[in-house]
């Protein structure tokens, strides 16, 4: 018998499209191998295999070979690889077939209910496969033919309105998907490779009415911390984090906040994710010269309280939100860096002078993004110390940790979900001393405020079983 629940099997997606996810929910299957006239499966180890060899190659018209495996392992595989449920609960999803004319739109409904933020189809030389992006992790889903693979780069081409003709150049587009139930604004970026075009799609979320700052993940220090400063009547109150941080969500949910009948709220973005009504969204189109600078030099003349950027990048930009925060407007936006205080020399480096960060910046935040582990099936274990980063002091001592495990709930990952976390530094008259004089080392003066970092905000949600040690190792290492 092959290996028991213990055993590791992994199945080739190549082979996944041999069987329907129905068939194989039905008959509780799993493809092997596959070759000429036959087809090898695993199937549970108390089936009467005769009868289901019999029954399979009536149904699937050829050879059958099946190998038996652990009843448990056949669930776990079929939860892993032929995934049935819904992320919402609701109605099981739909099985894709590649072959189908409405491969695309199965594809995106497939991403959809998996709650996945990106659905990536790549040619390499001798495969085309479909991956999507779940959780912050990337999964292969799909294998193409290389001879359909150009027929669905132009229908999603076409629908995105670019040009089909160019194959040389990358470009950009955005497709409103409608279909049932479903509505919502997926953005397309084709990218010429080596053997052929890569599109990334990525799945934007209209509908803000359920972000709430309240429930993103904000400590409740940090969270007075953050409210002070989005309610200021002017100042910079800047997002710091990596690309996929969730910084644009922190920002809509902060301007849901401020929308009232009372305030005029201009925003500049690329793209525009959510729709807010109230709100005065603005896209950004670098084609025709509608920049982040150029659109904050215009806002100036639109009699706004509040102006959202989409992200500050150059120095143009830095300057134009500068000078808005400095003429008492408030100014929401984020910029790439890897701490709340690296926001400062971020925008020295741009060229602002220090003097104008002091006036100007009220609030500055850095996020970050960790899977949180699944309640259903997180296993308790032993803690080492020795797991920790080298130089790295824990805040507290741990005698018991959590790992991964694997359930049906969580598709046998370990993981159900994310939570975001913040570091939040309210700029005061002394912190804005400090910047004035250029002084970077200011660590005492954040403890003394009991500032929390990112490192110890993720080491408490650690020590409290909700994640594991690998979510939050690259925060502990650069504390």
């Amino acid at each position: 018998m092959d290996p028991g629940l213990g055993g590791q099997i992994t199945l080739l997606t190549a082979h996944l499209h041999m069987l329907g996810r129905q068939q194989a929910w039905h008959y509780r299957v799993l493809p092997k191998h596959a070759g000429p006239g036959f087809l090898e499966l695993y199937c549970g180890e108390k089936v009467d295999t005769d009868g289901l060899r019999r029954e399979l190659e009536i149904v699937l018209g050829c050879r059958i070979e099946l190998y038996p495996i652990a009843e448990e392992l056949v669930t776990r595989l079929l939860s892993q690889y032929y995934v049935q449920e819904s992320a919402k609960g609701g109605a099981p999803l739909t099985p894709v077939n590649q072959n189908a004319e409405d491969f695309l739109v199965s594809l995106i409904r497939e991403a959809k209910n998996l709650k996945s933020s990106d659905i990536h189809i790549e040619r390499y030389e001798k495969k085309c496969r479909v991956r999507i992006r779940i959780d912050g992790n990337m999964v292969e889903r799909h294998l193409l033919n290389s001879e359909d693979y150009p027929a669905l780069i132009n229908k999603i081409k076409i629908k995105a309105e670019l040009d089909i003709a160019e194959k040389r150049l990358p470009q950009d587009g955005r497709i409103n998907f409608s279909y049932q139930q479903y509505q919502f604004d997926i953005r397309v970026s084709v990218l010429p490779t080596l053997y052929g075009e890569k599109v990334v799609l990525r799945l934007l979320n209209n509908d803000a009415t359920g972000i709430e700052l309240t429930s993103l993940g904000f400590s409740e220090m940090d969270l007075n911390h953050y409210l002070q400063g989005a309610k200021r009547p002017n100042g910079l109150l800047l997002i710091s984090g990596p690309t996929g941080s969730g910084k644009t969500t922190t920002l809509y949910a902060t301007l849901k906040l401020l929308n009232k009948e009372t305030r005029n709220i201009l925003t500049i973005e690329d793209p525009v994710e959510y729709t807010l009504e109230g709100v005065n969204q603005v896209q950004l189109r670098e084609s025709i010269g509608l920049t982040f600078g150029a659109a904050l030099r215009t806002f100036l003349r639109q009699d706004p309280d509040v102006i959202m950027v989409g992200e500050i990048r150059d120095p143009e930009t830095a300057g134009m939100a500068i000078r808005a925060a400095l003429t008492g407007h408030l100014v929401l936006s984020t910029i790439h860096t890897n701490s709340a205080w690296g926001i400062v020399s971020r925008l020295t480096d741009m060229g602002v002078p220090p003097f104008q960060v002091a006036d100007t910046l009220n609030t500055a935040a850095a996020q970050r993004l960790i899977r949180l582990l699944c309640p259903n099936c997180k296993l308790k274990k032993d803690f080492d110390k020795r797991l920790y980063p080298g130089q790295f002091k824990p805040f507290l001592e741990l005698r018991h940790h959590y790992v991964a495990g694997g359930c049906e709930h969580c598709f046998y990952t370990g993981y159900k979900g994310r939570k975001a976390v913040y570091e939040v530094i309210p700029v005061d008259l002394e912190l804005a001393r400090e910047i004035k004089a250029g002084n970077s080392q200011i660590r005492e003066l954040l403890r003394d405020r009991g500032i929390q970092t990112l490192a110890e905000n993720a080491f408490y949600i650690f020590s409290a079983g909700d994640t594991t040690l690998e979510e939050i190792y690259p925060l502990l290492f650069n504390y």
